[in-house]
């Protein structure tokens, strides 16, 4: 089994003490931990290290793998240039990779790489696996934002490729839990993150990988963590493979979660394949939301599904529609999600239509197959989107931040020619100053530029 096993480690500066300059000392359990964790790969003698991590070079609908011979990296943006780490590149163990993600289906390679040098992500752990001995060559690669199961998939590439040349490789998840835990830490305090923590943690210790791929992601957004999508493809890396596995530690000293885990291989278990049970699980999930689909959504979803399948609009709209339905349209945004993902979102300020069922219907096609970050959505994932249709309330002028509030107002921001505008309650943005920036950069509105801002109230059908 040339899978040897994985190490979950998370990649804190101030764990090293040029950086942390004494502060290292407050998370010695991880610090230990992370000791614990090198020695015992250094002890399985590797071939190779496959390395994720969330601050890699990361695309929305690209997995990235670093091209190249090797790469070097510091700590010069953390104050310790003197901190240095350089690793060698399997480019033959990489390239097999590369194909069988293309066989699988999966957008992913080398383009696109627009700094080689190590991130802190992957130069912490190679550091402490450096100091125990492990100098063998490294695979690395950066997240998506593509769904959970497109990052098992990767990680099921990585395990075909290991066995097809025969290298004993070890896994290395890099990352951070939420970033969410206390009110005096970095990043402030969310109820979800001490939630999310005890979550994962429990997972990691039962070595339950079905749950890193089914855990709701408004759960994760809100907890703001960075490591779910290394966990899931090193989870994928370890398909159909028993392991024992070991928490080693979980501190949240500074605000931040660090859990180091130990998934040793220890033979073969077909029950541990978790694809099958991850798009299940999905399927009732999604089949759930839709017994209880209003008829704002299920609008929505109709018209999208006719213009992907028959390449028309919906026409005539159905009949019998909610009253609220046929009457004054106003302006409308429809999202898309897939695997809890975003997957397209466009609307409109003012209505267009002659009735809010016009609106939505129109919208929610745009948001299918009009939204510039995205490609047009296929066939294949119709029956996987999740779909919210929000009505846009009176707009309001602001004199002040203060009268804004993200979990109930939505923003407009506008300067000149450019508008940003921002939805209400949206996972991940919970201050206002995280909703002004955000809107600021999808206009183009540089901050400290002068600018209007307008507030407004939605009603949110899902």
């Amino acid at each position: 089994m040339p899978m040897l096993g994985a190490v979950l480690t998370p990649h804190p500066p101030v764990l090293l003490p040029e950086v942390g300059k004494g502060e290292e000392k407050k998370i010695s359990a991880t610090e230990r931990a992370m000791c614990e964790a090198a020695r015992a790969a250094a002890a399985w003698k590797p071939d190779v290290l496959i390395v994720a991590s969330p601050h890699t070079i990361m695309y929305g609908d690209y997995f990235h793998i670093a091209p190249g011979d090797g790469a070097v990296g510091d700590m010069a943006a953390f104050g310790a240039p003197e901190v240095r780490v350089e690793a060698r590149y399997d480019a033959q163990l990489r390239d097999e990779i590369v194909r069988r993600a293309a066989e699988e289906g999966l957008d992913a390679g080398t383009l696109g790489e627009r700094d080689p040098a190590l991130d802190h992500g992957v130069l912490i752990p190679l550091r402490y696996l450096r100091s125990a001995g492990v100098d063998c060559p490294v695979v690395r690669m950066g997240l998506s934002g593509f769904p959970p199961l497109a990052h098992y998939r990767l990680g099921r590439c990585v395990k075909e490729a290991v066995e097809t040349l025969g290298r004993r490789a070890v896994f290395v998840a890099s990352g951070d839990l939420s970033h969410k835990l206390r009110k005096d830490g970095p990043y402030g305090f969310a109820p979800e993150g001490p939630v999310f923590d005890e979550a994962v943690t429990e997972a990691m210790r039962a070595g339950d990988f079905l749950r890193f791929l089914t855990m709701e992601q408004s759960l994760c957004d809100r907890a703001a963590e960075c490591g779910m999508g290394s966990f899931r493809i090193m989870a994928g890396a370890l398909d159909g493979l028993a392991v024992e596995p070991r928490l080693l530690s979980h501190e949240g000293t500074f605000g931040v979660g660090y859990a180091v885990a130990l998934f040793a291989v220890t033979g073969r278990d077909e029950k541990r394949r978790y694809a099958a049970a991850c798009e299940e699980i999905f399927r009732e999930r999604l089949a759930k939301r839709r017994e209880h689909e209003y008829a704002w959504v299920r609008l929505a979803r109709l018209s999208l599904e006719t213009f992907v399948l028959t390449g028309r609009h919906l026409d005539p709209l159905p009949e019998g529609l909610p009253a609220p339905l046929t009457g004054k349209p106003s302006g409308t945004f429809v999202s898309l999600h897939l695997g809890g993902q975003l997957r397209g979102c466009i609307g409109t300020l003012e209505p267009i239509g002659d009735t809010l069922a016009e609106e939505i219907a129109r919208n929610a096609v745009s948001a299918g197959t009009q939204d510039p970050r995205f490609p047009p959505i296929g066939v294949e994932e119709l029956g996987e989107l999740e779909y919210s249709v929000d009505v846009l309330g009176a707009y309001e002028p602001v004199s002040s931040p203060d009268e804004l509030d993200p979990a109930r107002y939505g923003v407009v921001v506008t300067s000149g020619g450019r508008q940003g505008v921002l939805l209400p309650d949206l996972d991940g943005v919970d201050t206002v100053e995280e909703q002004l920036s955000i809107a600021r950069r999808k206009a183009g509105i540089r901050e400290g530029e002068p600018c209007s801002i307008q507030r407004f109230e939605v009603v949110r059908h899902i």
